[in-house]
């Protein structure tokens, strides 16, 4: 018999939690996600999928103004309900995310704040802290 060395023990999840779907994440204001999640869901996610949908629309003959409307509207939900989540993370409320339509400062305090710090360790108004469960 092996001891098992705590380093590669995956950390315990709290009786009743559930991941969230992708859908879940995409589409709901409830709960918190953590940086990875914001990084893929928020940033990485929408700049490959707006891309793809760009160039089909360019080839199905919409104009460059017009493909850039319709993904904007696409992605504008999801990027949204991210982060809030995000926000929640940091235990603030997601009316934060308004933070953003600050000219230049906002964008920066956004990147800054939701790609870069930790979220709030443990527990906090808003779930369960679900670092290293993704």
């Amino acid at each position: 018999m092996t001891a098992l060395n705590p380093s590669t023990v995956p950390p315990r999840r709290p009786l009743g939690y559930e991941p969230m779907t992708p859908l879940q994440i995409l589409f709901s204001l409830r709960g918190r996600v953590p940086r990875k999640v914001w990084w893929l869901y928020a940033v990485a996610g929408p700049i490959g999928v707006g891309a793809l949908v760009t160039a089909l629309l360019r080839i199905m003959g919409f104009g460059a103004q017009q493909a850039e409307e319709w993904v904007n509207m696409l992605l504008l939900w999801p990027v949204l309900a991210v982060s809030v989540k995000r926000w929640h993370d940091r235990d603030k409320s997601g009316w934060w995310v308004l933070v953003a339509l600050l000219p230049l400062i906002g964008w920066l305090w956004a990147l800054i704040d939701n790609g870069l710090r930790r979220g709030t360790v443990g527990h906090n108004r808003f779930g369960e802290d679900l670092t290293g469960q993704f």
